[in-house]
């Protein structure tokens, strides 16, 4: 197991109340991506912020500052990466991830049955720098953590793009897509800015951009952002 990183991390603003990022996600479309009304992501926001109120779910999920969000099959990562602003620019998928829709929750990442849940305890993982997906998940999942999945990355930079840093970037490990013998594929997905190279394009640079890396590889500017627990109700 590689050592901690020592890079000091950049602290990350407070997420906005859940209220605000329902009004985000309606700015966005994101309901009708979904097959919401807005009234749906309204009530859910306001019943989730009476439930921070109430010292036993702050203690239990984690309450202030968590992440409304979707559920995947309602609003898939294709859909939800154009909606990812940096620069003025629009996040992509990267082009040889045709296939992003199709990565799914791992055992113990998977999210509540419902259209709309929140994520509690958010970290972008600095720490991992330098750490490959194979390394960090046990290392996640000994300290009582579940990886981010890939749209609830996503999620969050809609919400805070400033989480998304040069440099210090995180990977989504969550997520994963499965073969037809139910091994894993090895791309594991991430979230970082593009350089405007190669097939991304010099128009995209300073972009965000979502991608994958290998699953037994290192990099030094990819974190492992991951969560403290999820919980939803129907709307």
């Amino acid at each position: 197991m590689p050592e901690t990183s020592q890079t000091t991390s950049t602290v990350v603003p407070a997420l906005p109340s859940p209220s605000a990022q329902a009004e985000r996600l309606i700015e966005l479309g994101v309901h009708e991506i979904a097959e919401l009304s807005t009234a749906d992501l309204r009530s859910f926001a306001e019943a989730a912020e009476a439930a921070e109120a109430a010292e036993a779910a702050e203690a239990s999920r984690g309450g202030e500052g968590a992440l409304l969000a979707v559920h995947p099959d309602r609003a898939p990562a294709s859909a939800l990466a154009p909606l990812l602003r940096l620069d003025g620019k629009p996040g992509f998928v990267v082009t040889d991830m045709a296939d992003v829709d199709l990565f799914a929750p791992l055992d113990g990442a998977a999210p509540p049955d419902a259209p709309l849940y929140l994520v509690s305890g958010l970290d972008r993982g600095d720490r991992m720098a330098d750490w490959s997906p194979d390394e960090a998940l046990p290392a996640l999942a000994a300290e009582g953590r579940t990886p981010l999945l890939l749209t609830e990355g996503i999620h969050w930079v809609v919400q805070l793009p400033a989480v998304l840093e040069r440099n210090r970037c995180f990977m989504t490990i969550g997520s994963r897509l499965r073969k037809a013998d139910g091994a894993l594929d090895a791309r594991t997905p991430a979230i970082w800015i593009s350089n405007g190279t190669g097939r991304d394009g010099r128009e995209r640079r300073n972009a965000p951009k979502v991608g994958w890396c290998w699953a037994g590889n290192r990099h030094t500017w990819l974190g492992f952002a991951s969560a403290t627990g999820r919980w939803g109700r129907e709307v």
